[in-house]
């Protein structure tokens, strides 16, 4: 299957950072290497819509940057490879803006939207607890807060990222 086109929030370079090195202490500690730029996903499809995107450029702009607190632990999925993720919590400005972004996606889940930060791509089943027994081990106190700093449409066929909000700056890639 083709990575879906994603409406996304980019981290600062600071957050980013920390997240790549919880990334590298958990595969230093026998872990499946994760490669996915640190990012918060708004929503998704094979193929976007221009209308969403459209809608995205004009609801995030004034929400963005943002900040996210940490909350929790969250594991996706019911198959042999699960996710493991943060969970996150922001403002409601963001929040309302998501929803309704999400909503008018065809291919989404209607106007919900579960804010969160991938640590753990398509894991192994098993592994699963002590994944997530290693991560609170290694993930520090102080890092319970990130800032998006950039919104933007990720289209992974073409490589093309279309900044729609916040800086250019961030990021690698995607």
């Amino acid at each position: 299957m083709a990575s879906p086109e994603n409406i996304l929030l980019h981290l600062s370079q600071d957050d980013e950072q920390q997240v790549r090195d919880v990334f590298k202490r958990l595969e230093e500690r026998g872990f499946p290497a994760q490669q996915q730029t640190p990012h918060i996903t708004i929503t998704f499809s094979p193929n976007m819509h221009d209308d969403v995107v459209q809608s995205a450029a004009e609801l995030l702009p004034p929400v963005i940057p943002a900040s996210f607190q940490r909350v929790g632990s969250v594991v996706f999925g019911t198959k042999r490879k699960q996710t493991v993720a943060w969970l996150l919590e922001t403002t409601d400005e963001l929040e309302i803006a998501a929803r309704q972004i999400s909503a008018l996606n065809p291919d989404g889940r209607g106007p919900r939207w579960i804010p969160h930060l991938t640590v753990g791509l398509r894991l192994p089943r098993e592994i699963i607890p002590e994944y997530i027994r290693a991560l609170d081990e290694l993930t520090s106190a102080h890092l319970r807060e990130f800032t998006a700093v950039r919104a933007a449409f990720w289209r992974p066929r073409d490589r093309e990222l279309t900044v729609l909000a916040g800086t250019k700056e961030s990021s690698n890639s995607r």
